[in-house]
């Protein structure tokens, strides 16, 4: 599994942030096996100060923390815009810690002492899931830069297409021949880079004004 965008040549990445050493290293051995990269963190608020927003993975973090608790780091992280899944481990989990964590944003919740295969599933399925998420967030980018090159009146024929118009339709509606419209089309497909009426609808529909 690789990472997408400026890392894509890192396999991802697994911050593990627990104050307890023993912990640390013991869980930084397990995930290590799967060939997965951990940088580990005594300190959750050096982590939220110095981890790496840009890499590809997930976090690994403890409810109960001295200074500041993990359910917090977590809040802090969804509020901040963080999209890396966090993984949350606790040694003493009640149903109402279970319940915020999960209502906060969580990926999931362990208890301690973790079994290792659960957690080994739960950070390849949530690897899995950010690098999907990446890869979606990388083509919008993607979409909305060729978008931007329209002018506005292939904009509003990406719309009247999209809303379902015929190009005699399209033509009526904005007062102009069905050749110019063809013209507008074909120039359009071009600048967005569409194989076809099906991917011009999945990947523009959701940017274009629909008229009524």
């Amino acid at each position: 599994m690789r990472a997408v965008g400026s890392g894509a040549t890192l396999s991802p990445l697994i911050h593990l942030i627990d104050d307890d050493e023993a912990v640390r290293s013991g869980l930084t051995l397990l995930i290590s096996t799967v060939g997965l990269r951990v940088q580990g963190w005594a300190d959750p608020q050096a982590f939220m100060a110095g981890f790496d927003r840009q890499t590809v993975g997930a976090i690994v973090l403890d409810v109960r923390m001295p200074g500041i608790s993990g359910l917090t780091v977590l809040e802090t992280l969804v509020a901040q815009g963080v999209d890396q899944p966090v993984i949350m481990l606790t040694g003493h989990g009640t149903v109402e810690m279970c319940r915020r964590a999960f209502k906060a944003g969580a990926a999931e919740f362990l208890e301690k002492p973790v079994d290792d295969e659960a957690l080994l599933e739960a950070l390849q399925n949530a690897v899995r899931q950010h690098v999907k998420s990446r890869e979606r967030s990388q083509a919008d980018r993607h979409a909305q830069e060729r978008y931007a090159q329209l002018s506005t009146r292939e904009r509003e024929v990406l719309g009247l297409i999209v809303a379902g118009l015929t190009n005699k339709e399209i033509g009526r509606a904005l007062e102009v021949s069905p050749r110019t419209v063809e013209t507008h089309r074909a120039n359009l497909f071009a600048k967005l880079e569409a194989d076809s009426l099906a991917q011009l609808i999945r990947h523009y529909a959701s940017l274009v004004e629909i008229e009524p």
